[in-house]
């Protein structure tokens, strides 16, 4: 994997991310794929919505339908029908979201399925074997995600281990001989600065091929989300991509870019499609409400999407109100589209040296909302 930073603009930097799989331009959102496929979409449109690099989950897949299941198929790439990029997540967040099932010791998490209530074992060394075994472009050492809020203690304890995971998962990756997939660092701490300080450069000393920010967005304040983030962005190198976890929300993809932030992924776009919920330039539409009945106008006339080109809003609150499919693939496409549109206009500002109005401009005309954020 190769990483260069071709504009900045403050913090804010554009950038390109080469792996076997091809190029990707950053700052770059990544649409969520947790089961191998982006829901309600597929590789076609993918690729019409301009994605360069999707996300599939580590924990979902290994439990179905089985890592040596997609080897034995040929890969992730090959099994799900895209040729793009793949980063993948070490399953350190559902371990977090799914706490009622698991019990976390310094060996690994021993977890009941949620799928079957079958109990499975994943440590370190496993993970980046599953991983491996995708064949993803990118991926991630096991990590504990911490519950917001946390003392100070719980979330030393869990920092620690991280760590110890991390250099775990950093041998057994160079130990398996897989020099085509990058592994990225994982950024914990809770929202302790001076943990995050330590987790930042202790990460960074064992050395990996770019650095995410993890447990972000769990319930913490805005304010520290941005504060964090920027503090974490400035201490690791310059050099190598940032990957902020799980978020978001699109005014946060703005905040964070202006920090020095590169790669994004998040649920929101295909999560609130399935509630009815599309994002515009002028902030969300929640289809549901009685005021589209009759609205000919299309989801957002500035977007080429196949769901604003042919359809109107009222068209499509119809297909969600009767519960039809097509809503939901529409409406998933419209909101993938947004946030891809999103993240070239941002390139394109720092390219031509004037992030700082397009900021400005964004938050005069968007309608920040009240949804919260989650994972898939």
């Amino acid at each position: 994997m190769k990483f260069e930073v071709v504009a900045t603009d403050g913090a804010a930097r554009a950038g390109r991310l080469t792996t076997t799989h091809g190029a990707v331009e950053t700052p770059v959102f990544m649409p969520v794929g947790t089961h191998g496929t982006v829901k309600a979409l597929g590789p076609d449109d993918l690729r019409a919505a301009g994605a360069q690099i999707v996300l599939a989950n580590t924990y979902h897949l290994f439990l179905r339908p089985g890592h040596e299941v997609v080897r034995e198929l040929g890969g992730l790439h090959r099994f799900m029908g895209w040729d793009g990029v793949i980063l993948t997540d070490s399953g350190g967040f559902q371990v977090f979201s799914l706490s009622k099932l698991r019990k976390i010791t310094d060996a690994g998490v021993e977890f009941r399925s949620p799928v079957d209530g079958s109990t499975h074992f994943l440590s370190p060394e496993i993970a980046v074997e599953v991983q491996q075994a995708l064949g993803a472009d990118i991926m991630h050492p096991l990590d504990e995600c911490l519950a917001y809020p946390a003392s100070h203690e719980a979330a030393e304890r869990s920092l620690e281990l991280t760590l110890r995971w991390a250099a775990r998962s950093k041998a057994a990756h160079v130990g398996r001989g897989a020099a085509s997939q990058a592994m990225f660092g994982i950024v914990q701490g809770g929202t302790d600065e001076e943990l995050r300080t330590r987790a930042a450069r202790a990460t960074v000393e064992l050395g990996f091929d770019g650095y995410a920010i993890g447990g972000m967005a769990v319930g913490e304040p805005k304010q520290a989300m941005y504060d964090l983030t920027a503090l974490v962005a400035s201490l690791v190198p310059a050099g190598q991509p940032r990957y902020l976890m799980g978020v978001g929300k699109p005014e946060d993809l703005v905040e964070a870019v202006a920090r020095g932030v590169d790669m994004f992924d998040c649920v929101l776009p295909t999560r609130n499609a399935r509630n009815g919920q599309a994002f515009t330039a002028d902030g969300p539409v929640t289809l549901k409400q009685a005021r589209y009945a009759r609205a000919a106008a299309p989801l957002d006339a500035e977007c080429a999407c196949y769901a604003c080109r042919d359809f109107s809003r009222a068209y499509l609150r119809h297909l969600f109100m009767s519960g039809e499919l097509l809503a939901y693939r529409l409406l998933t496409l419209h909101n993938v589209t947004f946030f891809l549109r999103l993240m070239r206009e941002m390139r394109s500002a720092i390219a031509e040296g004037v992030f700082g109005p397009f900021q400005a401009r964004f938050f005069a005309r968007y309608a920040v909302s009240s949804v919260d954020v989650s994972r898939e």
